[in-house]
C-alpha cells in the first residue's frame, strides 16, 4: 500500500492496512512524508514504513515545489517571501498569477496530459523516494491510496511487467480531484494533477472509492469499464479497547449538560465558525472539538472568535484519542456536528466523522450539503440546516436537545444501517476484490 502521508492520523489507511494482513495478506504499507529519517513501526501485522521527502530535498533531488508558495525563481527570493507572508507573498502570488495561467496553457498545448512534468514536477519526488523500496519489495498487489502514488504505482507496474513479474494496481480513490480545494495558491496545481490522474488512471486493474456519488463520477470522468467498488470510511464495530477516555469527563461536564461535539480537521471551509456563532443562540449549551493539534493557528482564532461571541468558557479543545478509542468516546456527548460549506467535495461525501458519530449513537445535526443530507433525511438520525447559516443550525440543534430519543432510535432495530457501516463489513468487499485479482483465470 503507498499513500503520501506520514499514515498516522490517516484512519482509512491504517485499517485498510491492517484489516488486509488480518485476512492473511503480507501487507507493507508505505508512507511518504516531511520527516528526519525513515520510521518503522506494525499495525497489527502489517508492517509500516514512512519514508522521508526531506531526504529528496537535502540531495537536491527536489523540484522546490512543496514550499506552498506558488513561486519560482531564485531560491533565496521565494523563501524571503514565504518567510515574511503577508502582504509582500500575496502580492507577489497575484503577479505571478497571469504566468501560471499562461504555463497551463502552454505545456498542456505541447505535452497534453504529460504537463505535469513540468507544472507539478514535485510529484516526481514521490517517486524517487517510494519507487525504488516498491520495487525491491516485489509485490503481487500495489494499492495506491489517493492520486499522488497513483503514477508512482503505475510506473512500478510497468517495471515489474517489462521484468516478467505481473502485479495488480487497485487505486483508492479518497476524493472527487476536480471538486478539490488546493492547499497551494497557483493556477498550475489542478490542471497538472488532473492530467496526472488521467495519464495513469488506465493502469488500473480496479478502482474503490468511498462513496456512490463519488463511484459514478469517477465512471463519468474516466470511462472507467467497472464501476468501482464502494469501500465506506467506516469505523471499526468490534474494538479490543476497553479503556477509552470519556469525553464528556474531558470537559469537565455533568450528565445533565448539552455537549456538542466537532471531531476532525478544522479549516475554513468545514464551518465550525458557524457553530461558534450559534452557541449565543444556545443558552447553556458546551461544544466540543476534537483535534489533531490544540495549538494550531486556526484553533486558537475559532477559540479566541468564542470569547469575543462571550462563550469562551462553552468551547472545550481536545486532542485526538486513537481510532480506536474513538467511538466510545464520542459517546457521552449529546450531538455530532458536521457544518461543511458548500464545496464540490462536500456535497458528495459520506464522511469519516459522519459514520463515526453514528456508531456512537449520536443524532447528527449536518449542513445542507447533498449527499450527507439526504442520508440523515431518509434514516432520521438528525438534522439538517442552512450552510453557513447561525441562527438554522441552532433550530436544529434545539430541535434534536427537545426529543434526543426520537434520533438515536434509527441506530436501533432490524432496521439500522449500522451493521453495514462498519469497517468489518468493509474489509470483507476489500478482500473479495484482492482475492479475485489475483486469482488466475482458467
Amino acid at each position: 500500500m503507498l499513500v503520501d502521508n506520514a499514515v498516522e492520523g490517516d484512519s482509512r489507511v491504517q485499517k485498510a492496512a491492517r484489516s488486509a494482513a488480518d485476512a492473511g495478506w503480507h501487507v507493507t504499507l508505505i508512507g511518504c512524508a516531511h520527516v528526519d529519517a525513515e520510521r518503522r513501526w506494525r499495525l497489527g501485522d502489517a508492517e509500516v514504513r514512512v519514508l522521508p521527502l526531506a531526504a529528496v530535498a537535502a540531495s537536491g533531488g527536489g523540484a522546490g515545489s512543496c514550499d506552498g508558495s506558488g513561486l519560482r525563481g531564485v531560491s533565496g527570493l521565494r523563501a524571503r517571501l514565504v518567510a515574511r507572508g503577508g502582504l509582500p507573498l500575496r502580492a507577489a502570488r497575484l503577479a505571478r498569477r497571469p504566468v501560471e495561467h499562461a504555463e497551463v496553457r502552454f505545456w498542456r498545448a505541447r505535452l497534453r496530459d504529460g504537463a505535469w512534468r513540468r507544472l507539478e514536477p514535485g510529484l516526481w519526488d514521490y517517486e524517487r523516494v517510494a519507487g525504488p523500496v516498491v520495487d525491491d519489495l516485489r509485490p503481487d498487489l500495489i494499492h495506491a491510496h489517493d492520486f499522488r502514488m497513483l503514477g508512482v504505482a503505475a510506473r512500478a507496474v510497468d517495471r515489474a511487467r517489462a521484468a516478467g513479474r505481473d502485479v495488480k494496481l487497485v487505486w483508492d480513490a479518497h476524493e472527487w480531484l476536480p471538486g478539490a480545494r488546493p492547499r497551494r495558491d497557483n493556477a498550475r496545481w489542478l490542471p497538472a494533477h488532473l492530467g496526472y490522474v488521467r495519464e495513469y488512471v488506465g493502469h488500473a486493474d480496479a478502482v474503490v472509492t468511498v462513496s456512490d456519488t463519488l463511484a459514478d463520477l469517477l465512471v463519468r470522468d474516466h470511462a472507467l469499464p467497472e464501476r468501482p467498488t464502494v469501500i465506506l470510511n467506516a469505523p471499526i464495530a468490534a474494538t479490543t479497547e476497553t479503556s477509552a477516555p470519556d469525553l464528556r469527563k474531558r470537559c469537565g461536564l455533568p450528565p445533565d449538560t448539552p455537549l456538542l461535539v466537532y471531531s476532525g480537521a478544522m479549516a475554513v471551509q468545514r464551518g465550525v465558525d458557524t457553530v461558534v456563532e450559534a452557541l449565543p443562540l444556545l443558552p447553556g449549551v458546551h461544544l466540543a472539538l476534537v483535534v489533531a493539534d490544540p495549538a494550531a493557528a486556526y484553533v486558537r482564532q475559532v477559540v479566541a472568535r468564542a470569547a469575543r461571541h462571550g462563550v469562551g468558557d462553552r468551547v472545550h479543545v481536545l486532542p485526538y484519542v486513537p481510532h480506536r478509542q474513538l467511538v466510545a468516546f464520542l459517546a457521552t456527548a449529546d450531538i455530532g456536528l458536521i457544518p461543511l460549506h458548500h464545496w464540490p467535495n462536500h456535497e458528495i461525501a459520506l464522511i469519516t466523522k459522519f459514520f463515526e458519530y453514528a456508531h456512537a449513537r449520536l443524532p447528527i445535526v449536518v449542513s445542507d450539503v447533498r449527499t450527507m443530507a439526504e442520508t440523515v433525511r431518509a434514516t432520521g438520525q438528525g438534522e439538517v440546516f442552512r450552510a453557513r447559516d447561525a441562527a438554522d443550525l441552532a433550530h436544529a440543534v434545539r430541535a434534536v436537545l427537545a426529543d434526543p430519543a426520537r434520533y438515536r432510535a434509527a441506530y436501533e432495530g432490524e432496521d439500522s444501517p449500522l451493521p453495514g457501516w462498519t469497517w468489518e463489513a468493509q474489509a470483507e468487499r476489500l478482500d473479495a476484490l484482492y482475492r479475485r485479482l489475483l486469482t488466475p483465470i482458467r
